[in-house]
């Protein structure tokens, strides 16, 4: 498989040279390639949904062409990982087959992969886990909290990273537990248990990826909360963080927006996560989410800005169609 660099987001120039102070690089490493990940200069993971019933996006790339088309265009706009998936999230519907999902994704994964994609899947079935990366796919993205630990025995066989994400509640069961101590906390103690299964299961510790699983079996306020406390889990934990808050219900419920007009509290929630040391964003808006990240890192003098910056002419203004006079057809 062809390597690509991951990108972040820089369109300016190259970051400034680490100063005392700041983290190293995070080094995460993955079947064929590392991928580094400097302090505040977050790997975009960019999504695309293979299924047709997707709560944000579903059935606009029907096509296995449509699907390639738009996940090389994320990739232009930036996102260095591609987060493929062929299961909705959507609650209280029935799972797909394993089978079924399988023959969604692993086109998919394969087309991609033979383009040089860095290509995660969202999958929480084992045997669609081991078919995808046979095919070449380098994360698992598990949204069930290693609910079968063959997942990650899956990873192990193929030098696969993992994401182990916090839900006490099955995969498409929408139930909000109690948490006696409350979310943090919950999410402190089943991560911990959970990695050290994804340890025991063979996967190492620079392959690991953590996620507090925000909306997940939880209130608007508790993914607040959970949000507030990122860098306390990054504490806590030591690994990659990977910060899933595009179009999600608390931004939703903040702002009185259905998903799809959520971009700009997504913005706001990714700007937290970024201050709190975040190193993946699984955003679906990856060309508004690096030039959002590439001012905001010029502006906090993070980026290397040329003295003779400026705007190509074909960019200074807007381009129109002609106008039409009122009467005019």
């Amino acid at each position: 498989m062809r390597a690509r660099r991951a990108r972040t987001g820089s369109t300016i120039g190259d970051t400034l040279p680490d100063s005392p102070g700041v983290d190293p690089p995070v080094r995460l490493r993955l079947p064929t390639t590392t991928l580094e990940i400097p302090a505040g200069r977050p790997v975009l993971m960019g999504i695309v949904n293979a299924n047709d019933d997707s709560f944000s996006d579903g059935g606009r790339f029907s096509t296995l062409d449509a699907q390639v088309a738009h996940a090389l265009q994320l990739v232009a706009d930036g996102a260095g990982i591609i987060d493929v998936g062929g299961e909705s999230g959507v609650t209280d519907t029935a799972p797909r087959a394993p089978e079924e999902e399988a023959a969604l994704v692993v086109p998919l994964v394969a087309r991609l992969v033979a383009e040089g994609v860095v290509v995660s899947v969202d999958t929480w079935k084992p045997p669609v886990a081991e078919a995808v990366l046979a095919e070449g796919a380098s994360i698992i993205n598990d949204v069930s909290g290693l609910r079968d630990p063959e997942l990650a025995a899956a990873c192990a066989r193929h030098g696969g990273a993992l994401v182990v994400m916090h839900t006490r509640v099955e995969p498409k069961h929408k139930v909000f537990p109690d948490y006696a101590d409350g979310v943090t906390a919950d999410v402190e103690s089943f991560l911990a248990e959970r990695l050290d299964v994804a340890r025991a299961a063979g996967v190492g510790d620079d392959q690991l990826i953590f996620d507090p699983g925000p909306d997940f079996a939880k209130t608007p306020a508790e993914s607040i909360e959970l949000l507030r406390a990122l860098p306390r889990l990054l504490g806590r934990f030591g690994l990659p963080v990977l910060l899933a808050v595009s179009r999600k219900d608390f931004v939703g419920a903040l702002t009185s927006t259905a998903p799809r007009d959520r971009g700009p509290g997504t913005l706001a929630a990714v700007g937290e996560g970024v201050d709190a040391g975040a190193h993946i964003l699984r955003v679906h808006e990856v060309a508004a989410t690096a030039q959002y990240l590439t001012v905001r890192a010029a502006l906090r003098g993070e980026l290397e800005v040329p003295a003779d910056l400026s705007v190509p002419e074909h960019l200074r203004r807007q381009r129109v169609g002609p106008v039409t006079r009122t009467g005019e057809s």
